[in-house]
């Protein structure tokens, strides 16, 4: 053995604690992390020969890389949808690393079936049934794709050609009809062999809204003369979380033929608050759906789940052929689910939080962010500088400068909130209007940090008002 690396070796509790400790402070000072660091990262380095151990490592990377990284887990992190870590969550994550678990298969270890029961009890969360099998993936990008991969096989049985044998080119041009669909959509389209230009948009209700328009989508479906189709319902748009009419959508399945395919990255969560959860009425009656983990459930990246009614097709497409892997039985292994064969325990996190939390402890976290999204949306709307473009529905606040909001004041309000560290939003453009968004789905955020919040946005107005 190489003498550094058995060095680590017999030291491996100490250096354990030595990034416990580390970990430690970086938690207690999160609050009052700068929210972005948006300065010159160090310059990079050559591959080290010998080596340093782990020591060392430790202490190159608190002096170069650690002052450089952003509060993104902290409670003024509002930019996309980000949510942080919480304790049990964090915790089952170190142990995910110490166990080190290869959940390709339930061969020698329980991890599979833990994972099968955190997904048990994420259905339950969401309002789905048996009928809906999972698995873990890593993030909302690639459940959208594995939902819509299965929706490609399907779309072949119904054509009756097998496009896991024969590939995409096998189905001819294929719809894909959505009303606000996220850019992940024409991503995985992509991927799939479909095609970004097969996404067709479908226009959405009037009144500032975000939402499909359940008629507009009946003419499109009419359109195609009863050739199958792919619909992707929103449950939570990126800019103002609007919700499509999910059940209405489900019920033209009575009249046409489609694969119903429901994006709920984050919108999903509605769920859990009662004021809320009729937003998700129909989640049940999805053919495939997507969950992002890393966002409201707060655990680390890498987590998202993807739900199916067809696990046969979805094993057409993923199954991994090799006698040393096995063959897909009744209750198939993971690796034959998903694009990889080698997986990580991505579901340990969620199960501590959950195990952690319960259903209460979770509700407790979307209700309050919705409560904080609003009271940031009812403040900006007394600030003369700015403007709130939209209803705030859920945990989003989509707003703008007053005036001109050109992109290049809009950018340069944003620019001027990260170098503040007191906060970091995204831009957007919503209609044709650029815009901030502020994305609440923290787990420590409290009012006193959106009360910092919006004092940061009203001094950054206030510097580029003409």
């Amino acid at each position: 053995m190489h003498p550094v690396l058995a060095q680590d070796l017999a030291r491996f509790p100490a250096l354990l604690q030595s990034a416990r400790d580390v970990a430690a402070r970086e938690i207690g000072g999160l609050a009052d992390r700068p929210a972005a660091q948006p300065g010159k990262a160090p310059d990079p380095e050559r591959l080290p020969a010998g080596g340093t151990g782990a020591d060392g490592a430790l202490a190159r990377f608190t002096e170069r890389w650690a002052p450089g990284f952003s509060g993104s887990a902290g409670p003024r992190y509002l930019g996309f949808v980000t949510g942080g870590a919480t304790p049990a969550s964090l915790a089952g994550d170190w142990l995910t690393g110490t166990y080190d678990q290869n959940v390709s298969g339930a061969a020698g270890s329980s991890a599979a079936a833990l994972e099968h029961e955190t997904l048990g009890w994420l259905r339950e969360l969401f309002g789905l049934g048996e009928e809906h099998s999972g698995a873990f993936v890593t993030g909302a990008t690639v459940s959208n794709t594995v939902g819509l991969a299965v929706a490609r096989e399907w779309l072949g049985e119904r054509l009756g050609v097998s496009v896991s044998r024969e590939g995409a080119a096998a189905l001819g041009p294929v719809d894909v009809l959505s009303g606000n669909p996220h850019s992940s959509i024409a991503k995985a389209l992509s991927v799939l062999g479909i095609g970004r230009d097969r996404l067709r948009t479908v226009p959405v209700l009037a009144g500032n809204r975000e939402a499909v328009d359940v008629g507009r989508l009946a003419e499109a479906l009419d359109a195609l003369d009863g050739r199958p189709a792919v619909v992707v319902a929103n449950a939570g748009t990126v800019n103002t979380v609007d919700f499509d009419d999910l059940r209405a959508v489900a019920a033209l399945r009575e009249r046409y033929d489609f694969w119903l395919h429901v994006d709920a990255a984050f919108g999903a969560f509605a769920a859990l608050s009662p004021e809320h959860a009729h937003l998700t009425d129909g989640l049940d009656a999805a053919d495939s759906v997507c969950v992002d983990l890393h966002k409201w459930l707060n655990v680390p990246y890498e987590a998202a789940v993807q739900f199916t009614r067809r696990q046969d097709l979805q094993v057409k497409v993923f199954h991994n052929a090799s006698p040393y892997l096995g063959l897909p039985a009744e209750d198939p292994d993971f690796l034959h689910l998903t694009p990889e064969n080698s997986r990580r325990l991505r579901a340990l996190p969620a199960w501590f939080s959950l195990m952690a939390y319960g259903r209460d402890g979770h509700r407790e976290i979307i209700e309050r962010n919705i409560a904080l999204a609003r009271r940031l949306g009812e403040h900006i709307q007394g600030v003369p500088e700015l403007r709130l473009l939209a209803p705030v529905r859920l945990n989003v606040v989509c707003f703008t400068l007053a005036g001109d909001p050109t992109r290049e004041r809009v950018h340069a309000l944003a620019r001027e909130v990260a170098a503040s560290g007191e906060t970091f939003l995204t831009p957007t453009v919503y209609g044709e209007t650029h815009a901030l968004r502020a994305a609440f789905s923290n787990w420590r955020t409290t009012e006193a940090d959106t009360d910092r919040v919006l004092d940061a946005l009203v001094r950054a107005a206030h510097s580029l008002a003409p």
